[in-house]
């Protein structure tokens, strides 16, 4: 076929005139990144004495170290985040209206306020009332209170965009509504979903940078303490290519481990079950032939 469903193929001067975008928009970019390294080397951004710190094994160390601290921040806000929207999620599916009103004004009143103004009044505002939690937790705290509200949209949605017949079909063998959640719907959604549930693990991931305002330790905090170092230079920039340069990697090896799973899952789902071994038919055995 010449065309497809939705468009009809381009014809010449279109496809001619989308090889021009194409290629200026190259030479656009590649304009863009020659100027902006242009400006690195003109104001000495390259030299070795704005680099010489990164030479010694201690600041590496302490690089792992800070990475480290990330990790762990966005482990425990993942775990968080999936289990509240999880539940937060089937609330908002309930049939009891008073459930379902109720946990939408948390889901809105958690999805309206930013992470960052989360992680201060937790970290800032509860020492006003007596209580006082560590940076580590008010990061975590956050995240976990706003990714869990936004995923838990992400799961209601996918629910609510099955067809009807599959639940249907679950009340018609005798499933109640929490067998029909939990065996037929959640599967299915969380499994269609899984491309926008990776989405935004990344952000929680790229979140935790926020955490260096209240003093968490995390890799922004240390690129920003190597990068204000007036005794080798003040080498801001290239702190910030070499921690930006982590992020990228971690975000990338997320989203590989993401992709993986996604797709266990999947060659999961469309793999017939196994028969089991004491239900195989035996062959009949031959007739005798009494002719």
């Amino acid at each position: 076929m010449s065309g497809s469903v939705l468009y009809d193929a381009p014809g010449p001067r279109a496809v001619l005139r989308n090889r021009i975008l194409g290629v200026v928009t190259v030479l656009v970019v590649a304009a863009i990144l020659a100027w902006v390294v242009w400006r690195f080397a003109a104001t000495g951004q390259f030299t070795a004495e704005k680099w010489q710190i990164f030479g010694y094994t201690a600041v590496w160390v302490q690089f792992a170290e800070a990475a480290g601290r990330t990790l762990a921040a966005f482990a425990a806000a993942a775990v968080g985040a999936l289990l509240l929207g999880l539940v937060l999620a089937i609330g908002r599916l309930s049939d009891h209206a008073w459930i379902r009103v109720t946990v939408g004004w948390i889901v809105e009143v958690l999805r309206a306020i930013p992470v960052l103004v989360f992680m201060m009044l937790i970290y800032y505002g509860l020492p006003v009332i007596g209580v006082k939690v560590p940076a580590y937790w008010a990061v975590v705290i956050a995240l976990v209170a706003y990714n869990g509200s936004v995923l838990a949209e992400v799961v209601r949605a996918g629910v609510e965009s099955l067809p009807r017949g599959q639940s249907e079909a679950g009340y018609a063998i005798g499933l109640r509504k929490n067998g029909v959640l939990r065996l037929i719907l959640l599967p299915q959604a969380i499994r269609a979903m899984m491309p926008v549930v990776i989405a935004q693990l990344v952000v929680t991931l790229k979140d935790t940078a926020l955490g260096f305002i209240i003093t968490y330790p995390e890799l922004l905090y240390f690129v920003k303490l190597i990068g204000s170092n007036a005794v080798y230079g003040s080498p801001l920039i290239p702190s910030a290519l070499v921690g930006g340069a982590i992020y990228v990697a971690l975000c990338l090896v997320l989203s590989y481990l993401a992709y993986t799973v996604e797709k266990r899952l999947r060659r999961t789902a469309g793999r017939p079950p196994r028969a089991r071994a004491g239900s195989r038919r035996r062959r009949p055995s031959p007739t005798p032939n009494c002719s």
